[in-house]
C-alpha cells in the first residue's frame, strides 16, 4: 500500500511549490462530511473543499445526475453544439438571483474566470474601464483578479506589473480600526481625487470576505455602495463565489442586505464538487457584449450542469438555507463559550453568517498550531485573514449535529493551553 509519506515525496518531485497543500495526507474516499486518507484514517471535514461541498461529499442525487449525464455525452462545447442542461441551469439561476428585472447567466470554469468576465461585461456595458475593490478582498489568481485581490503575499509577490485603473477602499473591520464611515469617506475621496466617476465601470465587493478573514459587509455599507453606483452609473458586482448557495443562511449572502447587485459571480458550491462558475446579471447588461466576446471551451460542461441542477434540488428539498442558519447558531454558541474561558488560547472576534463562521486567535503561529493539533485529532480546518490570524469554518450543510459536536470537541482540545 502507498503511504501518505511516499505520495507526498512524489508530489514534491512532480508538482511546483507555487501550489501549496494544507495537509500532507491524501484523500482516498469521502462521504457527506467525512473523509478518509489512503492509510484509512478518518477525518471530520470542516472545510468542504473551501465551501464547494455545501451538499456534502458525493450526495446521492448529485452522483445519480452525473452518472445519467455521463451515459449520454460528456462534451460538445456549448458554442459548437448546445445542450439543454446549460439552458435549464441558467433559467434556474436567473429565477433565484437577487437581480432586479430579467436576468441572464453565462457559465465558466472557476471563480476567478467568473470575476474576470464580470469585469469584461461591466466594461462593455458602461464603456468605462476603472474598477474599485476593497482591501482584504480575494477575487482570484489571474492577472486581473490578482490586481483586484487586496493582499500582496502570496498573491501578488513576484508577478510584476498588474492591470491598472484599479482603486482600493479599506474594508470595514472593527478590529482593524476601520468603520463603515471610514470606508465610505475613502470611497468618496477616491471619486473626488483619483478616479473620475464617469470612468469607473464597477465596484466589486464580497458580501462576506473569504480569504480576507470572513468579515461581513455591513448592510449599511452595501446600501451605500448601491446608492453611489446609482448616482454615478457605476455597476455593482457582488462576488458570491464563496458565499453562495445557502452557505450564509440565504441562497446568496447579498440578500442579507436587501440590495440588488447588477452582476453577481458564482462558483464553488454550485457544482457540488464539479468545476463550474458563472456570471448572472441584468439582461441588458449581460447582452452588451457582441457574439463571440464571451465563452469558454469547458464552461458549463454537461457533467457540471447536471451536478449543479441536482445541487439546487438538494438545497430546496433538504432545506439547506435554514440548515445553514442552524449550523451557524450551534457553532457560534460554542465559540462564544470558549471566548469566555481562560484555560484556552484566547478566542476573539467570533463572527459569521449562517454556516460561514470564523474567530481569531492571537496570531498566525497560534492558528497553525491549533490546525495541526486538530488535524492530529481527526478534524480538517483551514485558516484565513489578512494576518493569518483567523480560523474559518465551512462544514457541509448536510452535516449532522452529532458530527458538528464531535468536531468541536476535537477543536476544543486543540485550543487548551
Amino acid at each position: 500500500m502507498t503511504t501518505n509519506a511516499e505520495l507526498y515525496a512524489r508530489r514534491i518531485a512532480a508538482i511546483p511549490k507555487g501550489v501549496i497543500n494544507g495537509l500532507q495526507v491524501f484523500a482516498a474516499r469521502a462521504e457527506n462530511a467525512e473523509l478518509w486518507d489512503i492509510e484509512g484514517r478518518r477525518y471530520i471535514d470542516f472545510a468542504a473543499g473551501i465551501a464547494v461541498c455545501n451538499t456534502g461529499h458525493r450526495h446521492p442525487k448529485v452522483v445519480a445526475a452525473v452518472e445519467a449525464q455521463l451515459k449520454a455525452f460528456t462534451h460538445t462545447a456549448f458554442q459548437v453544439m448546445p445542450y439543454e442542461g446549460y439552458i435549464a441551469l441558467a433559467e434556474r439561476l436567473n429565477a433565484l438571483a437577487p437581480i432586479d428585472g430579467p436576468a441572464k447567466t453565462i457559465f465558466f470554469n472557476t471563480g476567478a474566470e467568473a470575476v474576470e468576465n464580470a469585469v469584461k461585461i461591466a466594461r462593455a456595458a458602461t464603456g468605462r474601464t476603472g474598477i474599485i475593490a476593497f482591501s482584504g478582498a480575494f477575487h482570484g489568481r489571474t492577472l486581473m483578479t490578482t490586481a483586484l485581490t487586496g493582499k500582496v503575499a502570496p498573491y501578488k509577490k513576484l508577478f510584476g506589473t498588474l492591470p491598472g485603473e484599479i482603486w482600493r477602499v479599506p474594508f470595514p473591520v472593527p478590529q482593524y480600526g476601520v468603520s463603515v464611515e471610514d470606508s465610505l469617506k475613502m470611497l468618496d475621496s477616491i471619486l473626488r481625487t483619483d478616479a473620475d466617476p464617469e470612468r469607473v465601470a464597477a465596484i466589486i465587493v464580497e458580501p462576506v470576505q473569504g480569504e480576507g478573514g470572513f468579515h461581513i459587509a455591513p448592510p449599511e455599507l452595501l446600501k451605500a455602495l448601491r446608492k453611489v453606483c446609482d448616482t454615478h452609473g457605476i455597476l455593482l458586482i457582488a462576488d458570491e463565489v464563496q458565499t453562495g448557495f445557502a452557505r450564509t443562511g440565504k441562497m446568496f449572502a447579498v440578500e442579507h442586505s436587501g440590495i440588488a447587485p447588477d452582476l453577481m459571480t458564482m462558483a464553488k458550491a454550485l457544482g457540488g464538487g464539479f468545476p463550474i462558475a458563472g456570471v448572472v446579471g441584468r439582461a441588458e447588461i449581460m447582452d452588451s457584449v457582441d457574439g463571440g466576446g464571451l465563452g469558454s471551451t469547458y464552461g458549463g460542461a454537461p457533467l457540471s450542469c447536471a451536478a449543479s441542477l441536482a445541487v439546487l434540488d438538494v438545497i430546496a428539498e433538504e432545506g439547506l438555507v435554514a440548515r445553514a442558519a442552524a449550523i451557524g447558531e450551534r457553532m457560534r454558541s460554542r465559540f462564544t463559550q470558549w471566548s469566555q474561558r481562560n484555560d484556552l488560547l484566547p478566542v476573539t472576534n467570533v463572527r459569521g453568517l449562517g454556516a460561514m463562521n470564523a474567530f481569531d486567535l492571537p496570531d498566525a503561529a497560534a492558528v497553525k498550531a491549533v490546525t495541526t493539533k486538530a488535524f492530529e485529532g481527526g478534524l480538517i480546518l483551514i485558516s484565513c485573514g489578512v494576518y493569518g490570524e483567523s480560523l474559518r469554518f465551512l462544514p457541509p450543510l448536510t452535516i449532522s449535529d452529532a458530527l458538528i459536536d464531535e468536531g468541536l470537541d476535537v477543536l476544543e482540545k486543540a485550543l487548551v493551553l
